[in-house]
């Protein structure tokens, strides 16, 4: 089995709990944790039916580790950003079951970036999102270009980018970029009731869903109704549509395999 040093990897009823465990640097991203997120999450999406990542200590991610390989003058931005976060950022969003960013405490640049590159993101009330990039010379990263315009619209996320001002968890979910925010004495026990609930549902329309829903973003209609009756035929052949529908016939509380 493998074992990590950055991070801790929990396995139980279904749900593959990831806590980023580099709390001394806030969880700052280096080069290993990269790498071993990436691991993770491709074993997680063979093993579990709901991934969660989150942060021991008081941050989420505090973003790129500035001292990784040295100092910041020795870091290639662009080979960092091809070889290293792209593919995180690929298993993540191609990751065949649902994924949660249990938000506990600040997500900076790419750290805030890397929450919303999950299916779900969950905040104590506490947290906050920062696009830091111009404080340093430098444009948002780790896809946060891609999902912010399309989760908040172009001014929102033009003035998060230019201003660099902390966007507080209970803003995030007024304005639509993450699902929700918790109270900070209930955000454990919530987030673990939210992934309980996804653990044991539809695991193959759960993936449809994340296909559909993605899809959307580049296709036009006529495309778009093909791709929901490709992606809900194959729901149509599971397991669980059968198990659904005779729950449903049955008046009782469906119980699916995840097939």
């Amino acid at each position: 089995m493998t074992r990590y040093e950055t991070l801790t990897y929990d396995l139980k009823d279904d749900i593959a709990v990831l806590r980023m465990n580099r709390a001394d640097k806030m969880n700052a991203l280096n080069t290993q944790m990269r790498a071993e997120i990436t691991d993770a999450v491709q074993r997680a999406g063979r093993e579990a039916r709901v991934v969660v990542l989150t942060g021991n200590g008081k941050a989420f991610c505090s973003g790129q580790d500035l001292s990784d390989n040295g100092t910041a003058a020795a870091l290639d931005v662009e080979r960092v950003l091809r070889d290293e976060y792209e593919p995180m950022l690929r298993m993540i969003s191609d990751c065949p079951v649902p994924t949660i960013a249990a938000v506990n405490g600040p997500a900076a640049g790419a750290g805030a970036n890397l929450a919303l590159a999950f299916d779900v993101v969950i905040a104590t009330e506490s947290a906050y999102f920062l696009q830091a990039f111009a404080r340093i010379g430098l444009i948002p990263d780790a896809g946060g270009t891609y999902w912010m315009p399309r989760q908040v619209g172009a001014a929102k996320a033009m003035g998060a980018a230019l201003f660099a001002e902390p966007i507080s968890a209970r803003q995030a979910d007024a304005w639509g970029l993450i699902w929700e925010a918790v109270e900070d004495d209930a955000f454990e026990l919530h987030w673990q009731t939210r992934a309980a609930h996804l653990a044991k549902g539809p695991t193959a329309a759960y993936g449809g869903i994340k296909r559909a829903v993605r899809g959307s973003w580049e296709n036009g209609f006529d495309k778009q109704l093909d791709l929901e009756a490709q992606l809900q035929g194959e729901c149509g052949r599971t397991r669980d549509f059968q198990e659904g529908v005779t729950a449903f016939l049955d008046k009782r509380k469906p119980e699916y395999e995840g097939r």
